[in-house]
């Protein structure tokens, strides 16, 4: 049985997600959220929030799920929308900031196939 959340369009640059999501892929759900917990970055806290919310999917979906014995099966990110923005420079000339948006998707599963 697999679940999984979607956090879209997250003020966060993906190249910065995937170095958190590279440490929790294939771990154990307990375990993931204790690595996200001391993982001294911005973008920990976010994936904390999917991952919890994929696992909150997966108790949902079939009620005899035990959360401790999930899997986080995949983890991905995507680029969403850059946000545009510009910036004054000397002699009447601007140099354009790019503010890089990401989906992120977390998939869980208790590693039984279907």
């Amino acid at each position: 049985m697999e679940a999984k959340a979607v956090a879209k369009y997250v003020r966060i640059t993906p190249r910065k997600v995937g170095q958190v999501l590279d440490l929790i892929r294939g771990q154990r759900v307990e375990n993931a959220q204790h690595i996200l917990m001391f993982t001294p970055k911005n973008a920990a806290r976010m994936v904390a929030k999917v991952l919890k919310s994929a696992v909150a999917n997966a108790t949902n979906r079939e009620e005899h799920v035990d959360a401790d014995k999930l899997v986080v099966r995949a983890a991905m990110v995507g680029p969403g929308p850059t946000l545009k923005r510009w910036l004054p420079r000397a002699q009447g000339r601007a140099t354009q900031i790019l503010k890089r948006t990401c989906h992120i998707t977390v998939v869980v599963s208790d590693g039984k196939s279907q």
